[in-house]
C-alpha cells in the first residue's frame, strides 16, 4: 500500500531501489549532511536494507512520483521511542540531486508527518541538522514550522573545522495547528 499526497507517494523501500539510493547517499554534496559520512558500498546498503526491513523502530520509505512511478527520494521515521512517542525525521530528494526542492519536498515531508502523527500516533518528530545545511534548516523551519529545540556546539567535523548542529522538532500540537 502506498501513502500519497499531491504528486508523490511513499512506499516501502524495495531491494531494487538500493543501487539508486546508494548512489544518492554517496554524492558528496548529500553525504556531508548525513550522520553516516562514509562512502557506502553495496554490502553496506544491503545490510542497512536488512536492518530496516526487520526493525519495528525504523520506518523508511522510497519517495516516488505518482505519474511515472519513478523513484525520486527517500524519507523515514527512525529510532522510534514508543514510550515517549518520538522519532527522528530523515529526508532527501535524490532525483537530479535536488536534495530539497519546490516540486516534491513539501508533499513528501507533509505526507511523512501525517503518517507519523496520524498512523503511528507519535507526539514529536525531530531531526538533527548541521549548521551548514542551510537548505534543510530553512525548509523545515520556514516551510513546515519546525522549531529549534537546541544547539549542540561543535558537534560535527567537516571541511577541516567543527560545526554546530541543531535539534529541530515538530510536535503533535504543532501538526494539529498546521492542519487547520
Amino acid at each position: 500500500m502506498m501513502i500519497t499526497k499531491g504528486k508523490i507517494g511513499l512506499r516501502a523501500v524495495e531491494e531494487s531501489d538500493l543501487e539508486i539510493l546508494k548512489n544518492w547517499r554517496n554524492h558528496q554534496d548529500f553525504r556531508k549532511n548525513f550522520r553516516e559520512f562514509r562512502e557506502l558500498n553495496s554490502k553496506n546498503q544491503l545490510l542497512w536494507f536488512d536492518k530496516i526491513s526487520k526493525s519495528i523502530n525504523d520506518f523508511m520509505f522510497s519517495i516516488v512520483e505518482l505519474d511515472s512511478n519513478e523513484l525520486i527520494g527517500a524519507c523515514g521515521l527512525l529510532y522510534i521511542d514508543w514510550i515517549n512517542r518520538s522519532a527522528d525525521f530523515s529526508f532527501y530528494i535524490g532525483k537530479d540531486f535536488l536534495y530539497i526542492d519546490e516540486k516534491y519536498s513539501i508533499d513528501s515531508a507533509k505526507c511523512l508527518l501525517k503518517y507519523g502523527f496520524e498512523t503511528l500516533n507519535l507526539n514529536k518528530i525531530w531531526m538533527e541538522l548541521y549548521e551548514f545545511d542551510n537548505e534543510k534548516l530553512n525548509f523545515f523551519k520556514e516551510k513546515l514550522g519546525f522549531i529549534t529545540d537546541g544547539k549542540l556546539r561543535e558537534n560535527c567535523f567537516s571541511d577541516g573545522k567543527y560545526w554546530d548542529s541543531y535539534i529541530l522538532s515538530f510536535t503533535l500540537s504543532d501538526y494539529l495547528k498546521s492542519e487547520k
